[in-house]
């Protein structure tokens, strides 16, 4: 058990109230510390929501769509029935004040990731669809959309889609990940055009999420997949020429993992990996920087995660864990700064089905904001503001 003297100085002056132990993934025990005494906290009222209970919401993304500097947020929706997918636009202060269509066209949309993708400077956005083809669409600079235009010709069950700089050619590529179908990168020419499907992971695989970054150090990109329906999820290292052979397993190699985010969370300089997990706890896997990594240590109960996200919250120089759950309530996880004691806090009153969520400092404080994408539920905003 960790003793309250090594706890950060913030958590020290509160009062131990109940010690958890779960066992994790790799079978490591994580004591969760269940202190009720943080110093920032996310509140919502009904001025702080998008679109209607009738969206059935799989992602939300923030970016700078109007290129006025701050974040605006844009919503994927059509989860399995096809809909709309939907911008609105900050007024500066964290209101969300308009809103307007990304395109006419109705999708079953599962991500929207929005980057500069033709190099003039705006943000566009890619849309990932499930058997309904790929799209991108084009900003005018002012936050209005020319499109669709398709990525490539595939039409594939996509369950999100990752924008990198694979090929370290100076332009964002986009990786897309398929239920039961090859995933596959698609690099990009730097005018927002891109080449032909290059396969990775399973030619069967469930891939739900991936995340990119350098695993090895080896000055190249690697792959984190998070895979569900009982596969293994996998570590794909890089052999620098894009290259994705050398194949690695973390986890219990049967875990339902929806979500995976690489993040330095002991600020070692190396980086670390959180899975969310469907059926079981959640789970940090701490980097040994040559691309391996340790046997994991779990946090939260079984909530049903289906996306993580890492931010710091509280600006104490850590990364803290936010948690879109769709069999409870959502979280924050503040780390104490070793990237393996956590304390839960919950966010909101209600268990929606929380498919997503984005992380943005949406009024300029300094403090991250976090939206959350319902299925079924009013889409959310909570403001990330000081505890009374």
């Amino acid at each position: 058990m960790v003793a309250l003297a090594s706890l950060p100085r913030r958590l020290r002056s509160s009062t131990l109230a109940l010690w958890l132990s779960v066992a994790s993934l790799g079978g490591l025990v994580l004591g969760v510390t269940q202190l009720h005494a943080q110093e920032r906290d996310f509140r919502t009222t009904d001025r702080m929501i998008f679109g209607t209970p009738d969206d059935l919401t799989a992602s939300v993304a923030f970016a700078d769509v109007d290129g006025d500097g701050d974040a605006d947020a844009i919503f994927a929706h059509g989860r399995h029935w096809a809909q709309v997918n939907e911008v609105y636009i900050n007024n500066g202060r964290g209101a969300f004040t308009m809103g307007y269509p990304l395109g006419p066209e109705k999708a079953t949309t599962y991500g929207v990731p929005a980057g500069d993708l033709d190099g003039d400077g705006d943000v566009d956005v890619v849309v990932a669809n499930d058997r309904a083809g790929n799209w991108i669409y084009r900003n005018d600079g002012a936050g209005r959309f020319d499109g669709p235009h398709m990525v490539g010709p595939e039409i594939e069950p996509a369950r999100s889609a990752t924008l990198y700089d694979l090929d370290a050619d100076g332009d964002l590529d986009v990786l897309f990940t398929n239920r039961g179908t090859p995933n596959g990168y698609y690099l990009n020419d730097g005018t927002g055009r891109f080449g032909a499907k290059q396969p990775f992971g399973e030619a069967d695989g469930s891939t739900i999420a991936v995340a990119a970054a350098d695993l090895d150090a080896d000055g190249d990109t690697d792959l984190v997949l998070a895979n569900r329906d009982g596969q293994a999820n996998q570590i794909l290292l890089n052999d620098g020429a894009l290259g994705f052979d050398e194949v690695y397993e973390f986890g219990t190699g049967s875990d339902e993992t929806r979500g995976g985010v690489v993040a330095d969370l002991n600020g070692d300089g190396v980086p670390d990996i959180v899975a969310a997990n469907i059926g079981e706890p959640n789970a940090v896997y701490l980097g040994h920087g040559d691309g391996t990594f340790d046997a994991g240590t779990s946090f939260g109960a079984d909530e049903g995660t289906y996306m993580a996200a890492v931010a710091d919250l509280d600006a104490d120089g850590d990364g803290d864990i936010v948690v879109a759950n769709v069999g409870g309530r959502n979280a924050v996880y503040w780390n104490d700064g070793t990237g393996r004691g956590w304390t839960e806090q919950w966010v909101g009153e209600e268990a929606d089905a929380t498919y997503g969520l984005a992380v943005a400092d949406v009024n300029g404080d300094g403090f991250p904001e976090i939206a959350f994408a319902n299925s079924g539920a009013l889409n959310r905003l909570f403001m990330n503001v000081a505890r009374r």
